[in-house]
């Protein structure tokens, strides 16, 4: 599987820019992710390129002061901001004599880490491999070896021609079961949908917040903290919602830019649940100055899963924060499209609670309707 930093390992990290607009917004995020992978960052190399260097992404000049910077630090690993391709990373590799990730593994690295229930595990074993399956810099021996070795490879068979076909083999096992796990979900769903259970996911960008309103509403102790990718098995609670009744709320894995393409589609099994969601709860970090950019990020995600149509409500939390107060804004139809809460500290949670038996029930909630149910709820 992919090498994952040992905890205490130092990095040097590398972020390049092209001129793109974001550039400091992904470089913040670069080192989050580090920290949340257990790393320490030692140094940090940036400079500004037309173009990528096709044999190692950057130029000699900048690798000749990444270079400086592990001999300076001590560092042992080196984790660039971008993708890079498996040629890159080997030529990069053999020039800085240490190990190279890129923005991709580092994710993968992560998820690997969080991961904790079954499905999770197998999904993001999937991404690791079809991610590997793309480079093998480093001969799988290891898997050889579990398999014993001798008489595994065909006639004329080169170890990456056998590393390519363990992996396949592994590959098509990992699908199977997720494909089984996919059908046990769709009869969970049509369970729910006989018995007439709306189903509300909550979705948004990495460390906005969605497990802690999830926690508040749902009364649940779902792993909630101050980190990238804190929660990355979806969880479902049943609630009783003001105006209608029973629901069922998911917690779901939170987006990021550039998140890897083999993550989005190992994990379209977990994300059915967003897919199939009667309405979704669009969790906003209202104190980050990029959030209009996170909200984009995460519709093209959305969208990219076939999710875009499923109605959504933006919720903007952290608003204790900034100092502001909660309340709620209504598009041109009347309909309630944005809600300011936080979710910490519980104010303005009643406003969801509004929102739900308005959008799940025959109408609006009269003010003392909801005060009334909202008690009862507790």
């Amino acid at each position: 599987m992919i090498e994952r930093p040992d905890s205490g390992d130092a990095a040097v990290l590398v972020a390049l820019d092209f001129g793109k607009p974001g550039f400091t917004e992904s470089l913040e995020e670069l080192k989050e992710l580090a920290s949340s992978a257990g790393v320490a960052v030692f140094a940090t190399v940036t400079g500004r390129r037309a173009s990528p260097d096709s044999a190692t992404y950057a130029g000699s000049g900048k690798l000749d002061e990444v270079t400086a910077m592990l001999d300076g630090t001590g560092a042992s690993l080196v984790i660039f901001n971008h993708e890079l391709s498996a040629a890159q990373q080997r030529n990069l590799e053999n020039r800085l004599k240490c190990r190279v990730i890129d923005r991709t593994s580092l994710i993968l690295d992560i998820f690997s880490q969080r991961a904790k229930s079954f499905e999770g595990k197998l999904q993001v074993e999937l991404a690791q491999l079809e991610h590997l399956s793309t480079r093998l810099i480093r001969g799988w021996t290891h898997l050889e070896r579990q398999k014993g070795g001798i008489g595994l490879r065909g006639p004329g068979e080169t170890q990456l021609e056998t590393d390519r076909r363990l992996i396949g083999k592994r590959v098509k096992l990992l699908k199977e079961r997720l494909k089984k796990l996919k059908r046990q979900r769709e009869v969970q769903r049509r369970s729910r949908a006989r018995g007439h259970v709306p189903s509300i996911s909550i979705v948004g960008y990495t460390n906005a917040g969605k497990s802690t309103l999830f926690n508040a509403l749902t009364r649940a102790d779902s792993y909630a903290a101050d980190q990238l990718f804190a929660t990355l098995d979806t969880t479902s609670r049943r609630m009783f919602v003001p105006g209608y009744g029973q629901a069922v709320l998911s917690d779901t894995v939170g987006f990021i830019r550039q998140l890897p393409h083999t993550l989005v589609a190992s994990f379209c099994a977990t994300l059915e649940e967003t897919i199939h969601a009667d309405l979704l709860l669009h969790v906003v970090d209202s104190s980050n100055p990029v959030r209009d950019e996170q909200i984009l990020e995460v519709n093209r995600v959305l969208a990219e899963i076939g999710a875009e149509s499923v109605p959504q409500v933006l919720i903007f939390n952290k608003i204790d924060i900034n100092g502001q107060s909660a309340g709620m804004d209504r598009d041109e139809y009347g309909k309630i499209a944005r809600i300011g809460l936080s979710a910490r500290t519980g104010e303005g949670m009643g406003l969801v609670r509004e929102l739900l038996g308005e959008f799940l029930g025959d109408g609006p909630v009269s003010p003392q309707q909801a005060e009334m149910l909202v008690a009862a709820s507790f």
